[in-house]
């Protein structure tokens, strides 16, 4: 029945006069990765929101981010769910060179840092309380900060793992722990682990293995999204203690990414890509995420997050657990439209690329020119707004909704919003690399094993 039912709305909307635009390809495979931010890929197929654009969408999941960038490069896949370092990575030659746009955030905020429940232990005593007797949180690097020396002393490496060398988790770990003064590692050109002077060792671990891997030790804590860090929790065996909204309030998160040749050589489709894409980002969080549960249990099934509705409603319905029990309010942990949440801001692009070169994946210092000219190569706000006008040309959309008058910068964020204090404008690259206490700046280069310059 249900195969019927999207063979009538297919054949309705292929028939509709919004679509006298010639679609260039209507038969697409998009990939993605199994977690919660996937939800606009979802919610896009299942509401019809595809089929009213006249395509015709498979959506597939995949191993890890790596074949998953591979699967769009070689064309086996159309376009996917991305982590936002990939298609900059790839377009500026870290790892495999190939020229990845995205025209399409995806959302905001969405991940976690779990330690393992030994850990939590340890770091507890470091930690203030609030008037309840519960951690008060943000909770800060430094409680950690004892417990990596504790383990040197004994003679153990602390490893944490992370999802991919380019991922917004890698960089938000990193963060958190540079912010509470310990150095999480950094890359060279002929050492690309990550781990070069580290208080901490960072490796790679694919989201849905991360509660086995640290359930087994192997690693100790973690930084990925949901629905992993509440599964540690529904496990018992780790504590989330700190969420990316507290690290960096409403900080950019995935993207929709496709190659260049494919935005060149399909416009018309592409455009209709992002109309569906918004319009499911807009479903996600009307009526103050009123969407919410529907798109839990759509999240649910095996063929798209497959964990249980009860672990992904934890964080996607406004709340987020952090130890067992300690069950708080946090309704702006997943974004999916409000706060321009889909407009593909060159700022967002800015901030990643500082933090490969913070941390030696840039070896060379760039000029302030570097960054806005690899932003605006790779984020495209222009076919987003094309895309946006349309949605409100056919009354789908509200005027309102949509920054149209940016330039692709935000305004700075302020100190008050991240939890260094220290505030971040994407206008002025060098300037925010000059302000971080750890990691490279200036003309600084990583040789060997030291920072020289």
């Amino acid at each position: 029945m249900k195969n019927l039912l999207l063979a009538l709305t297919a054949t309705t909307a292929l028939s509709s006069p919004l679509l006298a635009q010639d679609l260039e390809k209507d038969e697409l495979t998009f990939g993605f990765i199994k977690l919660t931010d996937m939800a606009p890929l979802a919610v896009a197929y299942e509401q019809g929101y595809f089929l009213d654009e006249g395509l015709f969408v498979t959506l597939e999941a995949q191993a890890n981010w790596k074949v998953l960038l591979d699967g769009v490069i070689g064309g086996q896949l159309d376009g996917a769910h991305m982590l936002a370092g990939q298609p900059l990575a790839a377009t500026i030659g870290y790892g495999t060179e190939a020229h990845i746009i995205t025209p399409f955030s995806m959302d905001l905020n969405g991940n976690g840092i779990t330690v393992s429940n030994a850990v939590w232990e340890e770091m507890k005593p470091n930690i203030p309380t609030n008037e309840d007797g519960l951690p008060q949180h943000p909770i800060s690097a430094e409680a950690l900060a004892p417990v990596v020396e504790k383990y040197r002393s004994e003679g153990k490496p602390f490893n944490m793992g992370m999802v991919f060398p380019v991922s917004t988790h890698n960089y938000e770990l990193r963060y958190w722990l540079a912010a509470g003064g310990l150095e999480p590692g950094y890359y060279s050109p002929e050492n690309v682990t990550g781990q070069i002077g580290a208080d901490v060792l960072l490796s790679v671990t694919p989201p849905p293995q991360m509660p086995a891997t640290l359930e087994a030790g192997t690693i100790y804590g973690y930084c990925v999204g949901e629905p992993w860090n509440q599964a540690a929790v529904f496990k018992g065996i780790g504590v989330p203690v700190i969420t990316d909204y507290e690290l960096w309030k409403n900080n950019p998160e995935k993207v929709f990414g496709i190659t260049a040749d494919f935005a060149e050589e399909n416009p018309n489709t592409t455009k209709a890509v992002v109309k569906a894409l918004i319009r499911a980002a807009m479903w996600l969080d009307e009526n103050d995420n009123a969407n919410r549960m529907e798109a839990v249990e759509m999240l649910s099934q095996p063929e798209y997050v497959g964990a249980d509705a009860e672990v992904i409603a934890n964080s996607m319905t406004g709340t987020f657990e952090y130890e067992k029990g300690d069950k708080r309010e946090v309704p702006d942990f997943n974004v999916f439209f409000r706060y321009n949440a889909t407009y593909p801001f060159y700022s967002d692009a800015v901030w990643y690329l500082t933090q490969m070169r913070r941390w030696g994946q840039i070896a060379e210092a760039k000029p302030d020119s570097w960054y806005d000219e690899v932003a605006k190569s790779v984020y495209k706000p222009e076919i987003y707004l094309e895309a946006a006008r349309a949605l409100v040309d056919e009354g789908l959309a509200n005027e309102a909704d949509f920054p149209w008058d940016s330039d692709g910068y935000k305004d700075a964020t302020p100190a008050a919003d991240i939890i260094d204090g220290i505030p971040y404008d994407g206008r002025t690259p060098n300037g925010y690399l000059e302000s971080l206490p750890i990691g490279l700046k200036g003309e600084q280069k990583v040789v060997g094993n030291e920072i020289q310059g």
